[in-house]
Formats: C-alpha cells, sequence, structure tokens
C-alpha cells in the first residue's frame, strides 16, 4: 500500500504526476499536479478497539529518608482514534509522599526517519491537560476526563523510510524528582468508529457487533384468521360453554403470531390511492356512478 502523504522535519512523503505534450519544431509542454494519499486504516478492527491500561508506583528518596509511595493507574476504552475525537481517560493517583504534586495527561507524534541504516526521530507534543494538585495523603480520581485529539496526519506504520506514532502519556509531575509515567499507544487512523460498534471491552473482543435482527422483516401477507369450527368445536357450541372457551382462545390469540402481525399491520401506511380506485384512469372530475341492483 502506499504511505499516507506527509511532511516532516527530515523527510516527506509526496506524490504527484507529470505529463509531457511533444510537438514538432516546437518545446515540449510540461506540467505537473501534486495529490495526497492517505493509507485506510479502520479503527473498527478488534487489535484497535482493545483497551489500553497500565499501573505504576513510584517511591521517593531523599538522603537517607524515604517516603511513601505515589501510585498511577489510567485506562482509556480503545486504542484507535481518528482527528477530532476526544480520548476518555479513567485515571487514579495516589499521593502517600510528602511532596505536592500534580497529575497531567499528554499526547505526543513520534517521527522516526530511515536512511542509510541511522534513524533520527523527532517527537512533538500533540494535545496536553492538566489536573489539580495533589497534597501529601490524597487521591484523584478521573472518570472520564476527555483529552480531544486536534487535527493531525494519521500514523504511518508500514514505510520502511517513515514511521509516525502516537502515544497518550499519563503522568505525575513530581517537583525535584523524575516525574512518574505511563505510556499507553495510539493509532490514528482514518476510518471513524462505526455507529453501530461498542466501546466496552467485550465487543472490543469480539470485533463486531450481531445485526441478524437488521434483516428481519414481516411477511408479505398475512396469515389468514381461523375458521369459527376451529376455535369453537360443536360440541361446546351445543353445550353453551362457547363464551367461556371463546375468551380462552381469544386469550391464546392474543399470544400467538396473528396478534402481533395484527399490531404491526396498524403501522403500515396508508394504501396508495391507485391501489384501491377501481378506475385510475378516470378524470378526476367525473365521478362513477354506483352500478343499480
Amino acid at each position: 500500500p502506499l504511505a499516507t502523504s506527509f511532511e516532516g522535519r527530515h523527510g516527506s512523503v509526496r506524490y504527484w504526476v507529470k505529463a509531457e505534450l511533444h510537438r514538432p519544431w516546437l518545446l515540449p509542454v510540461k506540467l505537473k499536479k501534486e495529490f495526497t494519499v492517505f493509507e485506510y486504516i479502520d479503527i473498527n478492527t478488534p487489535s484497535l478497539l482493545s483497551p489500553q491500561a497500565g499501573t505504576k508506583e513510584k517511591t521517593l528518596c531523599c538522603w537517607l529518608c524515604t517516603s511513601g509511595p505515589i501510585s498511577l493507574s489510567a485506562k482509556i476504552e480503545r486504542k484507535g482514534y481518528t482527528p477530532g475525537e476526544s480520548i476518555q481517560i479513567f485515571a487514579e493517583i495516589e499521593n502517600c509522599s510528602s511532596r505536592m504534586v500534580v497529575p497531567k495527561a499528554t499526547i505526543y507524534q513520534t517521527q522516526a526517519f530511515y536512511a542509510k541504516g541511522k534513524m533520527k526521530e523527532v517527537r512533538q507534543l500533540v494535545a496536553n491537560l492538566r489536573g489539580e494538585s495533589l497534597s501529601s495523603g490524597k487521591t484523584e480520581t478521573w472518570n472520564g476526563k476527555q483529552l480531544k485529539i486536534p487535527p493531525v496526519s494519521p500514523s504511518i506504520l508500514d514505510c520502511s523510510i517513515i514511521r509516525v506514532e502516537y502515544s497518550l502519556m499519563v503522568y505525575v509531575d513530581i517537583p525535584g524528582a523524575v516525574d512518574l509515567f505511563l505510556n499507553l499507544p495510539l493509532v490514528i487512523g482514518t476510518i471513524p468508529l462505526h455507529p453501530f460498534g461498542s466501546r466496552t471491552s467485550s465487543v472490543s473482543s469480539q470485533g463486531s457487533m450481531n445485526v441478524n435482527w437488521l434483516g428481519l422483516t414481516l411477511p408479505e401477507r398475512l396469515e389468514a384468521p381461523p375458521s369459527y369450527a376451529e376455535v369453537v368445536t360443536e360440541e361446546n357450541r351445543q353445550s353453551g360453554l362457547a363464551p367461556v372457551a371463546a375468551f380462552d382462545d381469544f386469550q391464546r390469540a392474543l399470544q400467538g403470531p396473528l396478534f402481533a402481525y395484527i399490531q404491526e399491520f396498524r403501522f403500515l401506511p396508508n394504501p396508495l390511492y391507485s391501489e384501491i380506485d377501481p378506475n385510475p384512469d378516470q378524470p378526476t372530475d367525473e365521478i362513477p356512478s354506483c352500478p343499480s341492483r
């Protein structure tokens, strides 16, 4: 597949078409036109619908003193997103140290360029958010804190010279110490989440949704109602118990398929005039007369 068009600091992926018109005794006419290519990345795949999660813990040391740990756990609903979507972050940060810490989240884009056996890497900040400062002994919980993805280029994963990858870093900013961070990989795709797709892990494991019920339709012709002889036997009719039997049969009919068809029939659209008009070609100002008996 062709890699997605991309403009980077140390390289680019560009496409163009050239045309030449050769004329006798004249200089040729040349034309060059650039165009953009997008490699399709469908995020409705099981691998990109699977949740991403992680947990880390860090203990601060100051000379011979050791403070309590700082713990961080974070989770996102899936791995694949498209530009313009918001990532819902579920996280819990517990500060048992003696310092004031700040939880944060950032989306990074990593560009890797390969040429002549060498590699150069560029890391850029795409979006970020900041939580509330946590003093010693405090805990903060993010119940779906949203971080919106700005308009960025899709991930490039299958190109041999350029790779573009994304990651969500949820971390705790610790003054005077190395931050506690947790990296969750992301894939920025081009085909958004299907409207019938689910963001739960159960559907993610299945990879698709059962939509067989969409093919269910009503029968083209309703079944004829049962005859009187089928509902009321001759013995019940003669013994005078017909009202009770008829009532029981009516209750059973309400629970059968016939009543379901009747209920659906109530919501069918009105028939067209051509379906009931005996003389559809006759002018409207001429009213047919009723036949005499």
